[in-house]
């Protein structure tokens, strides 16, 4: 039985999504997404696979039509996540990092200019990274907290959420902040966050709005929306919780605006793999 008959099966029958309302079917090439970015100028939806796949960004409209596909001159080790800067350069987080064993981390940076020139293959810049308080390759389970699958463009600096695999904390996230430039870097860690004590709330994706005065953590429960931070002291700001009526594997999420979210989420038998909007309210 293929998906899309699956697919109407589950229509027919009334899938509910709860207060996520569904409003893009992801096509089957992205049926492992894991990050998800708005072209305002270009009006595409950028979105990635996670490892395993092609190194392939793809470009979307809001029909769920794939109408760019760039291959990028780089392995998916284990891409996890999309973010764009106010210029339009595109970074992949090639950040995953579940066995807490890499020392191969970066971030992929697709520049403007090779967007712009409509090549089929882009070689991306490089920003190599490692955590300066790693001092072992895997370390002992109690402080595996390395794993990264959420990070965005701020002001001129990119920021990332650790992903703990720590068995008694697995809500906690550390943010870490990167430079927007090629090289290799010690991430520099700013300050710590915990959502929960289960695997549920592990942060899969973050955002910030395009005025900078509210951040989105994403988990496949719910959301965290903080706002009254003073410039980049996100955690320090006050915090809602936002939770979700439909149980998926949310890996994305991006600002549509002020009140709303896109998220998007993996294709699991017959469910997921949508891009929903969700309301603030």
């Amino acid at each position: 039985m293929t998906r899309y008959v699956l697919l109407l099966f589950v229509l027919i029958t009334g899938c509910d999504t709860g207060n996520l309302k569904v409003i893009m079917d992801i096509p089957m090439e992205l049926n492992e997404v894991s990050g998800l970015a708005y072209d305002e100028e270009r009006q595409l939806f950028w979105m990635i696979n996670d490892s395993g796949n092609k190194p392939i960004l793809y470009g979307l409209d809001e029909h769920g039509s794939i109408l760019k596909t760039i291959k990028i001159k780089a392995k998916n080790r284990d891409w996890e996540d999309l973010t764009m800067d106010t210029i339009g350069n595109v970074y992949i987080g090639n950040f995953g990092n579940n066995d807490n064993d890499s020392k191969g981390l970066s971030i992929l940076k697709v520049s403007k200019d090779s967007i712009d020139a409509n090549l089929e293959s882009i070689k991306p810049e490089k920003i190599s990274f490692s955590y300066p308080e790693q001092k072992k390759f895997p370390p002992k389970k109690s402080k595996r907290h390395f794993d990264c699958e959420s990070f965005f463009f701020y002001r001129d600096s990119l920021y990332l959420f650790t992903k703990s695999r720590a068995p008694k904390e697995r809500g906690k996230t550390n943010l870490y902040r990167l430079p927007t430039t090629a090289g290799e870097y010690k991430a520099e860690y700013l300050s710590t966050f915990n959502t929960c004590e289960d695997s549920g709330c592990w942060v899969t994706s973050a955002d910030i709005n395009n005025n900078g005065n509210k951040m989105v953590l994403l988990t496949e429960n719910n959301s965290y929306i903080f706002t009254d931070f003073k410039n980049t002291k996100f955690f320090e700001g006050t915090y809602k919780k936002f939770d979700f009526d439909y149980s998926s594997q949310k890996e994305s999420v991006v600002f549509k605006n002020d009140s709303t979210l896109y998220i998007a989420d993996e294709y699991l038998g017959v469910e997921g793999g949508n891009l929903y909007e969700f309301q603030l309210k």
